[in-house]
Protein backbone atom coordinates (compact mmCIF):
# COMPACT_ATOMS: atom_id res chain seq x y z
CA UNK A 1 0.00 0.00 0.00
CA UNK A 2 2.95 2.46 1.20
CA UNK A 3 4.93 1.69 -2.45
CA UNK A 4 0.84 2.72 -4.38
CA UNK A 5 0.94 5.63 -2.39
CA UNK A 6 3.95 6.89 -3.02
CA UNK A 7 3.99 6.30 -6.10
CA UNK A 8 0.47 8.12 -7.43
CA UNK A 9 1.40 10.91 -5.05
CA UNK A 10 4.86 11.51 -6.67
CA UNK A 11 3.36 10.94 -9.85
CA UNK A 12 -0.15 13.37 -9.89
CA UNK A 13 1.83 15.70 -7.57
CA UNK A 14 4.45 16.25 -10.51
CA UNK A 15 1.49 16.36 -13.14
CA UNK A 16 -0.13 18.69 -11.12
CA UNK A 17 2.95 21.09 -11.37
CA UNK A 18 1.42 22.21 -14.92
CA UNK A 19 -0.62 24.70 -15.52
CA UNK A 20 -4.45 24.52 -15.20
CA UNK A 21 -4.50 25.63 -19.12
CA UNK A 22 -2.02 22.84 -19.99
CA UNK A 23 -4.10 20.59 -17.83
CA UNK A 24 -6.84 21.34 -19.43
CA UNK A 25 -5.19 20.32 -22.79
CA UNK A 26 -4.61 16.99 -21.66
CA UNK A 27 -8.45 16.86 -20.58
CA UNK A 28 -9.29 17.58 -24.13
CA UNK A 29 -6.96 14.63 -25.05
CA UNK A 30 -8.78 12.41 -22.42
CA UNK A 31 -11.98 12.86 -23.43
CA UNK A 32 -11.65 10.33 -27.24
CA UNK A 33 -10.20 7.61 -25.57
CA UNK A 34 -12.04 7.53 -22.54
CA UNK A 35 -15.11 8.35 -24.70
CA UNK A 36 -14.82 5.54 -27.94
CA UNK A 37 -12.44 3.67 -27.02
CA UNK A 38 -12.48 2.66 -23.59
CA UNK A 39 -16.03 3.56 -23.50
CA UNK A 40 -15.70 4.16 -19.26
CA UNK A 41 -19.09 3.47 -18.30
CA UNK A 42 -21.51 4.83 -21.03
CA UNK A 43 -23.34 1.93 -20.93
CA UNK A 44 -24.03 3.21 -17.01
CA UNK A 45 -24.51 6.77 -17.65
CA UNK A 46 -26.70 6.17 -20.91
CA UNK A 47 -29.03 4.11 -18.95
CA UNK A 48 -29.49 6.41 -15.85
CA UNK A 49 -29.71 9.59 -18.46
CA UNK A 50 -32.58 7.90 -20.40
CA UNK A 51 -34.42 6.39 -16.82
CA UNK A 52 -33.97 9.79 -15.40
CA UNK A 53 -35.35 11.74 -18.47
CA UNK A 54 -37.75 9.80 -20.57
CA UNK A 55 -38.81 13.08 -22.42
CA UNK A 56 -35.75 13.77 -24.19
CA UNK A 57 -34.78 12.73 -27.16
CA UNK A 58 -31.86 10.03 -28.05
CA UNK A 59 -30.01 13.06 -29.43
CA UNK A 60 -30.72 15.39 -26.49
CA UNK A 61 -29.51 12.16 -24.19
CA UNK A 62 -26.26 11.92 -25.95
CA UNK A 63 -25.13 15.71 -26.24
CA UNK A 64 -25.53 15.68 -22.07
CA UNK A 65 -23.84 12.77 -21.88
CA UNK A 66 -20.69 14.11 -24.12
CA UNK A 67 -20.73 17.04 -21.88
CA UNK A 68 -20.60 15.27 -18.80
CA UNK A 69 -17.87 13.09 -20.07
CA UNK A 70 -15.90 16.24 -21.05
CA UNK A 71 -17.09 17.29 -17.25
CA UNK A 72 -15.37 14.38 -16.12
CA UNK A 73 -12.03 14.78 -17.63
CA UNK A 74 -12.03 18.29 -16.30
CA UNK A 75 -12.61 16.94 -12.59
CA UNK A 76 -10.02 14.63 -12.87
CA UNK A 77 -7.46 17.05 -14.31
CA UNK A 78 -8.78 19.46 -11.47
CA UNK A 79 -8.24 16.78 -8.80
CA UNK A 80 -5.05 15.97 -9.61
CA UNK A 81 -3.95 19.88 -9.67
CA UNK A 82 -5.14 19.70 -5.93
CA UNK A 83 -1.75 18.49 -4.99
CA UNK A 84 0.07 21.48 -5.38
CA UNK A 85 -2.65 24.56 -5.85
CA UNK A 86 -1.99 27.49 -3.91
CA UNK A 87 -4.72 28.94 -1.43
CA UNK A 88 -4.80 32.11 -3.81
CA UNK A 89 -5.49 29.90 -6.69
CA UNK A 90 -8.31 27.55 -5.67
CA UNK A 91 -9.85 30.72 -3.80
CA UNK A 92 -9.79 32.46 -7.01
CA UNK A 93 -11.70 29.30 -8.61
CA UNK A 94 -13.80 28.20 -5.86
CA UNK A 95 -15.83 31.37 -4.59
CA UNK A 96 -18.49 30.96 -1.50
CA UNK A 97 -21.49 33.23 -1.08
CA UNK A 98 -23.09 33.80 1.97
CA UNK A 99 -20.43 32.98 4.68
CA UNK A 100 -20.77 35.95 6.64
CA UNK A 101 -24.48 36.12 6.72
CA UNK A 102 -24.09 32.21 7.59
CA UNK A 103 -21.49 33.36 10.77
CA UNK A 104 -23.76 36.44 11.88
CA UNK A 105 -26.58 33.91 12.54
CA UNK A 106 -24.78 31.15 14.05
CA UNK A 107 -23.24 33.92 16.60
CA UNK A 108 -27.10 35.71 16.88
CA UNK A 109 -28.72 32.00 17.55
CA UNK A 110 -25.73 30.96 19.36
CA UNK A 111 -25.42 28.16 17.50
CA UNK A 112 -22.40 25.69 17.87
CA UNK A 113 -22.92 23.14 14.90
CA UNK A 114 -24.26 23.66 11.35
CA UNK A 115 -24.80 21.24 9.14
CA UNK A 116 -24.61 21.18 5.23
CA UNK A 117 -25.83 19.76 2.54
CA UNK A 118 -24.80 19.24 -1.07
CA UNK A 119 -24.46 16.46 -3.69
CA UNK A 120 -21.71 14.87 -6.14
CA UNK A 121 -22.10 18.06 -8.24
CA UNK A 122 -19.55 20.14 -10.09
CA UNK A 123 -16.61 20.06 -8.28
CA UNK A 124 -17.08 18.34 -4.94
CA UNK A 125 -13.12 18.06 -3.91
CA UNK A 126 -12.69 21.69 -4.31
CA UNK A 127 -15.96 22.64 -1.59
CA UNK A 128 -13.02 21.37 0.84
CA UNK A 129 -11.31 25.15 0.47
CA UNK A 130 -14.17 26.44 2.31
CA UNK A 131 -12.11 26.15 5.38
CA UNK A 132 -10.02 29.27 3.66
CA UNK A 133 -13.25 31.00 3.41
CA UNK A 134 -14.41 31.18 7.35
CA UNK A 135 -11.34 31.10 9.34
CA UNK A 136 -13.10 31.57 12.73
CA UNK A 137 -15.48 28.35 11.93
CA UNK A 138 -14.11 25.04 12.57
CA UNK A 139 -14.70 23.06 9.34
CA UNK A 140 -15.04 19.74 7.96
CA UNK A 141 -16.95 16.88 6.31
CA UNK A 142 -18.22 13.32 6.69
CA UNK A 143 -16.43 10.94 4.12
CA UNK A 144 -16.86 6.92 3.13
CA UNK A 145 -14.00 5.40 3.08
CA UNK A 146 -12.61 4.42 0.16
CA UNK A 147 -12.00 0.77 -0.30
CA UNK A 148 -8.21 1.11 -1.58
CA UNK A 149 -6.05 2.34 1.24
CA UNK A 150 -3.73 4.22 -1.26
CA UNK A 151 -6.66 6.54 -2.60
CA UNK A 152 -8.20 6.59 0.78
CA UNK A 153 -5.36 8.57 2.19
CA UNK A 154 -4.37 10.38 -0.79
CA UNK A 155 -7.97 11.81 -1.06
CA UNK A 156 -7.50 12.08 2.44
CA UNK A 157 -4.59 14.80 2.52
CA UNK A 158 -6.21 16.62 -0.46
CA UNK A 159 -8.92 17.25 1.69
CA UNK A 160 -7.00 18.04 4.70
CA UNK A 161 -4.52 20.29 3.28
CA UNK A 162 -7.58 23.33 3.71
CA UNK A 163 -7.29 22.97 7.17
CA UNK A 164 -11.07 21.15 7.25
CA UNK A 165 -11.36 17.81 9.14
CA UNK A 166 -12.71 14.77 7.54
CA UNK A 167 -14.92 12.74 9.90
CA UNK A 168 -15.50 8.85 9.43
CA UNK A 169 -19.26 8.31 8.86
CA UNK A 170 -19.48 5.63 12.10
CA UNK A 171 -17.95 8.57 13.53
CA UNK A 172 -20.05 11.13 12.99
CA UNK A 173 -22.88 11.08 16.07
CA UNK A 174 -19.81 11.08 18.55
CA UNK A 175 -17.84 13.87 16.64
CA UNK A 176 -20.89 16.29 16.18
CA UNK A 177 -21.42 15.90 20.08
CA UNK A 178 -18.24 16.77 20.92
CA UNK A 179 -18.05 19.81 18.67
CA UNK A 180 -21.30 20.70 19.95
CA UNK A 181 -19.81 20.86 23.30
CA UNK A 182 -16.70 22.91 22.60
CA UNK A 183 -15.94 26.89 21.96
CA UNK A 184 -15.75 27.86 18.37
CA UNK A 185 -18.96 27.10 16.08
CA UNK A 186 -18.56 24.12 13.35
CA UNK A 187 -19.77 23.43 10.03
CA UNK A 188 -20.01 20.59 9.07
CA UNK A 189 -20.32 19.01 4.79
CA UNK A 190 -22.50 16.23 3.96
CA UNK A 191 -22.69 14.77 0.67
CA UNK A 192 -26.05 13.04 0.61
CA UNK A 193 -26.80 11.72 -2.64
CA UNK A 194 -24.76 8.14 -2.22
CA UNK A 195 -26.65 5.09 -2.41
CA UNK A 196 -27.00 3.66 1.26
CA UNK A 197 -26.38 -0.07 2.39
CA UNK A 198 -29.57 -1.91 2.90
CA UNK A 199 -29.19 -1.51 6.60
CA UNK A 200 -29.09 2.36 6.13
CA UNK A 201 -31.98 2.15 4.62
CA UNK A 202 -35.16 3.99 5.71
CA UNK A 203 -36.73 6.99 3.67
CA UNK A 204 -37.97 6.48 -0.27
CA UNK A 205 -38.23 9.70 -2.14
CA UNK A 206 -39.34 10.17 -5.94
CA UNK A 207 -35.66 11.53 -7.07
CA UNK A 208 -35.11 11.86 -11.18
CA UNK A 209 -37.83 9.78 -12.00
CA UNK A 210 -37.15 7.00 -9.48
CA UNK A 211 -38.11 6.02 -6.38
CA UNK A 212 -34.62 6.66 -4.21
CA UNK A 213 -33.77 5.94 -0.80
CA UNK A 214 -31.41 8.66 0.65
CA UNK A 215 -29.20 8.78 3.80
CA UNK A 216 -30.97 10.25 6.55
CA UNK A 217 -27.97 10.50 9.64
CA UNK A 218 -27.28 14.75 8.83
CA UNK A 219 -31.51 14.66 10.25
CA UNK A 220 -31.06 12.39 12.61
CA UNK A 221 -28.15 13.57 13.85
CA UNK A 222 -28.98 17.52 13.94
CA UNK A 223 -32.54 17.07 15.19
CA UNK A 224 -31.22 15.57 18.32
CA UNK A 225 -28.76 18.74 18.82
CA UNK A 226 -30.97 21.25 17.10
CA UNK A 227 -28.42 22.60 14.80
CA UNK A 228 -28.63 25.09 11.95
CA UNK A 229 -29.27 23.72 8.54
CA UNK A 230 -27.61 24.96 5.06
CA UNK A 231 -27.74 23.75 1.46
CA UNK A 232 -24.62 24.64 -0.80
CA UNK A 233 -25.67 25.38 -4.44
CA UNK A 234 -23.02 24.90 -6.70
CA UNK A 235 -22.75 25.92 -9.97
CA UNK A 236 -20.03 26.46 -12.56
CA UNK A 237 -19.18 29.53 -13.88
CA UNK A 238 -17.12 28.54 -16.44
CA UNK A 239 -14.43 25.96 -17.37
CA UNK A 240 -12.34 25.82 -14.14
CA UNK A 241 -14.20 28.59 -11.80
CA UNK A 242 -17.17 28.09 -9.59
CA UNK A 243 -19.86 29.20 -7.23
CA UNK A 244 -20.84 27.80 -4.07
CA UNK A 245 -24.00 30.15 -2.41
CA UNK A 246 -24.95 29.19 1.11
CA UNK A 247 -29.12 28.96 1.34
CA UNK A 248 -30.41 28.67 4.47
CA UNK A 249 -32.77 25.58 5.06
CA UNK A 250 -33.51 26.40 8.86
CA UNK A 251 -31.51 27.79 12.11
CA UNK A 252 -33.69 25.43 14.28
CA UNK A 253 -34.24 21.97 13.16
CA UNK A 254 -35.53 20.25 15.90
CA UNK A 255 -39.05 20.36 15.41
CA UNK A 256 -39.00 19.52 12.23
CA UNK A 257 -41.12 16.33 10.95
CA UNK A 258 -38.98 13.09 10.50
CA UNK A 259 -37.42 13.24 6.64
CA UNK A 260 -38.21 16.64 6.07
CA UNK A 261 -35.04 18.40 6.22
CA UNK A 262 -33.72 15.35 4.00
CA UNK A 263 -36.53 15.94 1.33
CA UNK A 264 -35.82 19.65 1.28
CA UNK A 265 -32.28 19.01 0.42
CA UNK A 266 -33.46 15.76 -2.36
CA UNK A 267 -35.77 18.69 -4.02
CA UNK A 268 -33.19 21.38 -3.97
CA UNK A 269 -30.65 19.17 -5.85
CA UNK A 270 -32.80 17.54 -8.01
CA UNK A 271 -33.56 20.91 -9.77
CA UNK A 272 -30.20 21.63 -10.26
CA UNK A 273 -29.68 18.64 -12.29
CA UNK A 274 -32.27 18.83 -14.02
CA UNK A 275 -31.31 22.59 -14.72
CA UNK A 276 -27.96 21.57 -15.71
CA UNK A 277 -27.95 17.30 -16.11
CA UNK A 278 -23.96 17.22 -16.95
CA UNK A 279 -22.58 18.09 -13.69
CA UNK A 280 -24.07 15.45 -11.95
CA UNK A 281 -21.78 12.44 -11.18
CA UNK A 282 -23.59 9.80 -13.48
CA UNK A 283 -21.21 7.49 -13.69
CA UNK A 284 -22.65 5.91 -10.20
CA UNK A 285 -24.87 3.06 -10.00
CA UNK A 286 -27.37 5.04 -8.08
CA UNK A 287 -30.35 3.30 -8.33
CA UNK A 288 -28.93 -0.75 -8.13
CA UNK A 289 -31.22 -1.05 -5.37
CA UNK A 290 -34.66 -1.39 -5.56
CA UNK A 291 -37.06 -0.14 -2.70
CA UNK A 292 -38.80 -3.61 -3.58
CA UNK A 293 -35.73 -5.10 -3.13
CA UNK A 294 -35.09 -3.89 -0.12
CA UNK A 295 -39.02 -4.75 1.49
CA UNK A 296 -37.97 -8.05 0.29
CA UNK A 297 -34.26 -7.67 2.30
CA UNK A 298 -36.61 -6.64 5.49
CA UNK A 299 -38.68 -9.24 5.61
CA UNK A 300 -35.86 -11.91 5.10
CA UNK A 301 -33.93 -10.28 7.89
CA UNK A 302 -37.16 -10.14 10.16
CA UNK A 303 -37.47 -6.39 10.10
CA UNK A 304 -40.85 -6.13 8.95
Amino acid sequence: MKFLYYLLFGSWYLLSLLPLRLLYVLSDILFYPLFYIVRYRREVVRKNLRECFPEKTEQEILQIEKKFFHFFCDLIIEDIKLFSISKKEVMKRMEFVGIDEMSKQLEKENKKLCFVYLGHYCNWEYVASLAYWCPNLHSGQIYHRIYNPAFDKLFLKLRGQFGGESILMRDTLRRMISLNRGEKSSIIGFISDQLPKWENMSHWVPFLNHETSFFTGAERIGKKMDTAFYYLEVNRVKRGYYRAVLHPITLHSKGYPDFELTDIFIQKLEKQIKEEPAYWLWTHKRWKRTKEQWLQWKKENNQI
